[in-house]
């Protein structure tokens, strides 16, 4: 299952970034994901409030059970070992953390996931990938960051990076051409305020236009 998943981030290069939403939504979201084209959702863990950690766990249930292979699921902002185990328990196939934790990586690939830290540094970024990291997500992708990402391509051009944190449809693709094997969507992609007012058909139309920009060669 690693290897498909790493296949299906290297094929289909957009992971959506679900945060904050109700349990009960987050199955809604996925398919409008889906049907806008978007094979990858990522679902949160909240740092501010552990007790919603369960909640977390039951939308990724929730998500599984409703997409069944369709779609990659995914547990973001796992800063901990314990968490990554709660991922896993929950179903979740990969893992995705803002920082470069080299524990929570070697548990990650240790119960057969995909680990996806974040770096900003080329030194964190070689401690990432040492570690076993299989992509490495340049976070936060800041003004300037495509020029950025491409300085460290350079001489790590053997770790495959992903785009995360500031990641819009109308650049993107300048994240991919600068050498980005993908990116992380967040807000724009998934807009709290649609969610809220259950308009899952603008989620579907704004993936369409990632997915249809991101291929622009």
């Amino acid at each position: 299952m690693r290897e498909e998943v790493i296949q299906a981030i290297l094929e289909h290069k957009i992971i959506a970034i679900v945060r904050g939403a109700d349990e009960d939504k987050v199955p809604k979201i996925a398919q409008a994901l889906y049907d806008g084209g978007i094979r990858l959702m990522e679902v949160t863990f909240n740092q501010k409030d552990p007790a919603s950690f369960v909640n977390t766990q039951n939308a990724i249930r929730k998500s599984i059970a409703r997409m069944g292979d369709k779609m990659y699921i995914g547990a973001g902002t796992v800063t901990s070992v314990a968490l990554v185990e709660a991922a896993k328990e929950a179903g979740a196939q990969y893992i995705v953390s803002p920082d470069t934790d080299e524990d929570v990586i070697r548990r990650t690939v240790e119960l057969g996931m995909v680990s996806l830290p974040g770096s900003y540094t080329a030194s964190e970024a070689k401690k990432a990938h040492n570690a076993g990291a299989d992509f490495v997500k340049l976070f936060p992708c800041v003004e300037g960051a495509p020029a950025y990402l491409k300085a460290l391509c350079a001489p790590l051009s053997h770790i495959r990076f992903l785009a995360v944190g500031g990641v819009n449809a109308d650049n993107c693709a300048e994240f991919m051409k600068a050498g980005a094997y993908g990116v992380g969507v967040g807000g724009c992609l998934v807009n709290k305020q649609w969610v809220a007012e259950d308009r899952y058909d603008l989620i579907t139309a704004e993936a369409k236009k990632f997915v249809k920009t991101i291929n622009i060669k």
